[in-house]
């Protein structure tokens, strides 16, 4: 059967495969449309296969908020090559905005809403894997819902994070408190919900410190333990975001900022991620 540049464009506009591999796919499959896509799909999941190994430390960050909901998304590729193109940032579009539609419960869940075209995101991110020969990966997803979140995407889409409040907050203090989260990656927003298992970790760590330094020996166990609880509040100070200076004011806490600025406003929640760290 012959294969004519028509058929050619079709394909190519149905799958966003290169010229070539339309026109192949359509030859193998004697000119059947519907093969000729299986064909391309199929051949999306061998490179995929091939490249499973391949770290994927370029890409994009997005963000979309509807409502009081919010989902932060990465897809990621091997090279800034590849993301920089048309196709990829259609693509990252594509799952952002079917992931604040569906709003699917985690990354897994998100591989099967649909895009706009019908096919699941699974289906379209092994495409473009065998479209570029470049791995693509969803590689973070998570969501928030909350009175109010405000967002924050750094200018070269490589991080960004989204901040949620029990109440409304003025546009300029969300998105304050959302460049803090990008900027200074807090690992909780306080003391008393930072992961238990960092807190053991820092505090085992100080209290090998004062046992290894010569001017702390023969003192009372009591005051060591008090010695290390001190570097720990340090640590909040540095690691949470409430205790954390404001990146536009240091004699400001983050928490003092909010509510100077937003009255009984607090954080309650945030999701940062970055391709960079």
């Amino acid at each position: 059967m012959q294969i004519t540049a028509a058929d050619v464009m079709k394909l190519r506009k149905m799958t966003s495969a290169g010229m070539m591999d339309c026109k192949n796919a359509l030859t193998q499959a004697d000119g059947d449309m519907n093969k000729a896509i299986e064909i391309i799909r199929e051949k999306g999941k061998l490179v995929a296969a091939k490249r499973a190994d391949r770290e994927t430390s370029e890409g994009a960050v997005l963000v979309r908020i509807e409502g009081g909901k919010a989902i932060i998304v990465s897809l990621g590729c091997e090279t800034d090559f590849v993301s920089a193109t048309p196709d990829f940032k259609a693509l990252a579009t594509e799952i952002a905005d079917a992931a604040i539609k569906a709003f699917p419960a985690d990354a897994e869940a998100l591989k099967a809403a649909k895009v706009s075209n019908g096919h699941t995101v699974e289906e379209e991110v092994s495409a473009q894997t065998g479209k570029t020969g470049e791995k693509h990966v969803i590689a973070y997803y998570a969501t928030l819902e909350a009175p109010y979140i405000a967002q924050y995407v750094h200018n070269n889409s490589k991080v960004a994070s989204i901040v949620a409040f029990n109440q409304e907050v003025p546009e300029e203090v969300g998105k304050n408190v959302a460049q803090q989260v990008t900027a200074m990656n807090p690992i909780s927003v306080a003391a008393a919900d930072c992961p238990k298992d960092a807190v053991e970790q820092e505090m085992a760590m100080y209290k090998q410190q004062i046992s290894e330094d010569p001017k702390m020996a023969g003192k009372p166990e009591a005051m060591l333990e008090n010695i290390a609880k001190g570097k720990l509040q340090k640590y909040f100070k540095e690691r949470t975001l409430e205790e954390q200076e404001f990146i536009w004011d240091g004699k400001l806490a983050v928490k003092d900022y909010i509510s100077q600025n937003a009255k009984g406003a607090k954080v309650v929640a945030f999701k940062r991620f970055s391709l960079t760290d």
